[in-house]
């Protein structure tokens, strides 16, 4: 295996973690064009680095026959790193021969991009300037640069992993979700930017590592979704929404992501809420035809689930809250109640919140009126408290 390395632009510190790892795991290395401090460094981190393989480091690197092809023949059949100066997808313009000549001796070949020796390394070494108000924008371009910049400088950020960043996505995602609900243009705008920034950040560890760049995400998305929009981008004519999800399930059992799917259910994250991933199951099973014909079927099962948790509560007495069947039953009520609200085209976790909201404004409101009362909730009865939750479901 050869594996081809990009060096970065020449400074140690501008060598990405995916570059120095990918080198690393190798053990040795054959460089070209690189500084002498860059090899010592490489040295330095545990990399054997050989020399005399390439005769002529500049013609291989424009694309010499002669001398890619005698660099092939002296390799040993041994695993070796070739470290190549900038990004070897845009700074070698040997590559194609290169990859050519090595699978003529079925060597296989591995590449991680390294940072290019222009335009993004240039950007990176260059301070950002606080830019004047209102007078210009930074672009997409500028966005994915920012990130390699603070990959490079930040600490914080050099350490970030795709786990270690999970939490971080979760949140972004929520508060999203929260400013979305709040109706407030304007943080929606920033916690729109965050989630973006979150998507970046995983595509710039992703290019370290020489799996993929954002360049990729965006292209991948943009063809599923001309490939799973036939009705917009193609000939195919839909006459409803039912139509549309029949199109997308058909097109996306096609794609080679679902080859190793083999139930209707696989591809749901078992990470989602449980009010959510309990309706998206339910709406996976609705398309085959499993599903109640309307809300008041759904309706008469919850009285039933309800009868069942009610005799099952009834059979484990005092230790219902440990009672495993219990437990079961509830969740089966909690089912259930998540098929009436899909039956009745109401999203169950949006509803969930909105009561979460509403009982947090009244809650919030019974503290503040017994604080201003000199009192606390602990010291009232119960009587007390129901009178005022009363008066906070009036104001609140």
């Amino acid at each position: 295996m050869l594996r081809i390395v990009g060096l970065g632009p020449g400074d140690p510190d501008l060598l990405t973690l995916g570059s120095r790892e990918a080198l690393r795991a190798v053990g040795r290395a054959v460089t070209v064009l690189a500084p002498p401090d860059l090899v010592l460094f490489l040295e330095s981190e545990g990399v054997a680095v050989l020399r005399g393989m390439v005769t002529d480091q500049g013609l291989f690197v424009r694309g010499s026959t002669e001398v890619i092809d005698g660099f092939v023949e002296r390799l040993d059949g041994s695993d070796l790193a070739l470290g190549i100066l900038g990004n070897p997808l845009s700074d070698f313009a040997g590559l194609p021969m290169l990859l050519r000549a090595l699978e003529r001796r079925r060597i296989v070949a591995e590449i991680v991009p390294g940072m290019p020796r222009a335009t993004l390394s240039a950007s990176i070494t260059m301070p950002l300037l606080p830019l004047p108000p209102g007078s210009s924008h930074q672009n997409w371009d500028d966005l994915v640069q920012i990130m390699a910049r603070l990959r490079r400088s930040c600490p914080w950020d050099r350490e970030q992993t795709h786990e270690s960043l999970v939490r971080y996505l979760i949140e972004e995602s929520y508060e999203v979700v929260d400013a979305i609900e709040g109706g407030v243009d304007a943080e929606l705008c920033e916690e729109l930017g965050d989630l973006l920034f979150q998507i970046v950040f995983h595509a710039q560890l992703a290019t370290e590592r020489g799996k993929f760049s954002v360049a990729d995400v965006i292209d991948s998305l943009s063809n599923k979704m001309i490939r799973r929009h036939p009705h917009v981008f193609g000939d195919v004519a839909v006459a409803s929404v039912a139509e549309v999800w029949q199109n997308w399930d058909q097109l996306k059992a096609q794609e080679a992501s679902s080859a190793s799917r083999t139930s209707k259910l696989d591809g749901i994250p078992r990470g989602m809420p449980a009010l959510q991933r309990g309706q998206k199951m339910q709406e996976k099973a609705a398309r085959v035809g499993f599903d109640w014909r309307d809300a008041r079927e759904v309706t008469e099962k919850l009285a039933e689930e309800l009868r069942e948790f009610a005799d099952a509560k009834v059979t484990a007495g005092k230790l219902a809250s440990e009672d495993a069947h219990v437990r079961e039953e509830l969740g089966d009520v909690l089912f259930t109640i998540v098929n009436l609200a899909r039956k009745l085209n109401i999203d169950a976790e949006g509803a969930m919140r909105d009561a979460n909201a509403k009982f947090d404004r009244r809650f919030r409101y019974m503290e503040a009126y017994a604080i201003a009362s000199g009192r606390d909730l602990t010291d009232m009865t119960l009587d007390e408290l129901e009178d005022l939750w009363q008066a906070a479901k009036t104001a609140a």
